[in-house]
């Protein structure tokens, strides 16, 4: 008999929970705060721009990749053409590419420190080789950390020998493979892989656990793609696979109260109304539930979910410009990043998404719309003075930086906003604006993540803070664990 499920949030990971029960016979009904759907993954208009909410690429569309799979499943295929180069990588003194061939990129990195030829070649062939043994679990997709016998059980019918090399690494960080290899005084390049480690795990080199970095150094090679639209894409596919396999999807709904009753669960919003389940998903943030519960109920929830709930993450500063291209030299690229050489935040380092000329979902003909966003920590903005301060600051600090690179790029804008941590929160319902999800460090990472599984029975969680992480992969793998767990098959 089909179950009654309730997802609370449109986020990517609901998005994808919600599709996937719906598509497999469940009742399912989503309810979201917002207008729009996507999470961080969404999109807002100003005129006639469209903007993409989040400053990122499309990753997971390759072959057996994880949105791949979830489109593929759902019947929705999301055909595109993987980048060959990916993004520009601009640091002080270098100005790397990267490209999609691995030999290609490794061979461009070499070129920018020739005497450190043997061992970059050596820290490389060994990052691609870890991450080529870690993606052989990514078919079974096993859940992190193991709640149940059923999930202990596909776990280790994951192990195969060849798991057995990634033993030596499991308590080890990106920073001590680089001192293995002879690396950890060269700055430059350390401050490149920090600036890529910063945007999917929230954390640098010396600190984030070894095997999610080597996964993160290797995935763009997998296949990043430029979505045209944006991202948004992605959850209108799912959103509209929901209510055509008959269920129910309504927006503006705020979750308020989340209650036990004797046939299962009862969901209260903002307006009153009331929604019987008999399991419960959470795509709201993670900060939001133990305030959805009575405090006899929290203290039912699993200790890292918990400790989780109260924990600061980073938060963000983004701009959203749209520009006159023939005001330019040339367009402006899809994707780049920009180091100053000062730090991972506040300014120093930030990510750049632009649309391509003739994405007319995004700008007209002759126009780009641009997302920038940089890290930031909520003790710059926990003051109304403070706050304008910082937004002022970092705008400032972000316009110069492009400046620099694009002479011109400050004449060429017809449109600005920003996205302060106040705004993220008021769109996304993220307590501080806190987003991203927990820095992949060893201590929050693999089988410290905090699991799907709630404590309490038929309530899970999904979305960034959720195993594996970050970013729309990991929000999606969240959900597809959630959906397993009530389907109790695998699905995908």
């Amino acid at each position: 008999m089909p179950k009654n499920i309730l997802v609370i949030g449109a986020g990517i990971g609901g998005l994808t929970a919600g599709a996937l029960l719906a598509k497999n016979g469940e009742r399912v009904t989503l309810l979201e705060a917002s207008s729009e759907l996507g999470g961080c993954a969404g999109k807002f208009k100003r005129h006639q721009f469209l903007y993409p909410a989040g400053a990122t690429l499309g990753m997971g569309l390759e072959s057996g990749g994880i949105h791949e799979r979830i489109f593929r499943f759902l019947g929705k295929p999301f055909p595109l053409e993987p980048l060959e180069t990916v993004m520009e990588m601009i640091h002080p003194d270098h100005k790397f590419v990267f490209i999609k061939d691995r030999d290609q990129h490794v061979d461009q990195i070499v070129s920018h420190f020739p005497a450190y030829e043997s061992k970059i070649r050596s820290f490389y062939k060994e990052i691609y080789e870890t991450a080529s043994i870690v993606r052989t679990l990514m078919g079974p997709l096993p859940a992190l950390p193991p709640a149940t016998a059923k999930e202990w059980a596909a776990l280790t019918g994951a192990i195969r020998p060849v798991h057995v090399k990634l033993l030596q690494h499991f308590n080890k960080t990106l920073g001590n493979r680089l001192k293995h290899h002879g690396l950890e005084q060269l700055s430059a390049f350390r401050h490149m892989l920090d600036g890529l480690l910063i945007d999917s795990m929230q954390t640098g080199s010396e600190d984030v656990s070894y095997l999610l970095a080597a996964v993160a150094l290797d995935i763009y090679h997998e296949g990043a793609y430029y979505v045209p639209g944006g991202l948004y894409r992605f959850a209108e596919l799912m959103g509209d696979s929901i209510t055509e396999n008959g269920g129910v999807l309504k927006k503006r709904r705020t979750v308020t109260q989340l209650a036990q009753t004797d046939k299962g669960w009862q969901a209260t919003d903002h307006r009153g109304n009331q929604y019987q389940a008999d399991a419960v998903i959470v795509n709201a943030p993670l900060h939001l539930l133990p305030g959805m519960l009575t405090p006899e109920l929290a203290s039912k929830l699993k200790k890292p979910l918990l400790e989780g709930a109260t924990s600061e993450t980073w938060t963000t500063m983004t701009l959203y410009i749209a520009i006159d291209s023939s005001k330019l030299t040339q367009p402006l690229p899809p994707f780049r990043q920009i180091s100053t050489g000062a730090g991972m935040a506040e300014g120093a380092h930030f990510f750049m998404s632009a649309s391509l000329p003739g994405d007319t979902l995004r700008a007209p003909d002759g126009y780009q719309t641009v997302t920038i966003s940089t890290h930031s920590k909520a003790g710059f903005w926990d003051t109304q003075e403070k706050y304008e301060a910082t937004r002022e600051i970092l705008t400032e600090r972000l316009l110069q930086a492009i400046e620099q690179q694009i002479p011109g790029f400050r004449e060429s804008i017809v449109h600005l906003e920003t996205g302060a941590p106040k705004a993220w929160e008021r769109y996304t319902g993220r307590p501080n604006g806190f987003v991203g999800g927990f820095p992949q460090t060893l201590d929050s990472a693999l089988f410290n993540s905090i699991s799907h599984h709630s404590g309490i029975p038929n309530l899970y969680v999904c979305g960034d803070h959720v195993f594996p992480g970050g970013g729309t992969i990991g929000a999606a793998t969240s959900g597809i664990h959630a959906a397993r767990s009530i389907a109790l098959k695998r699905l995908v």
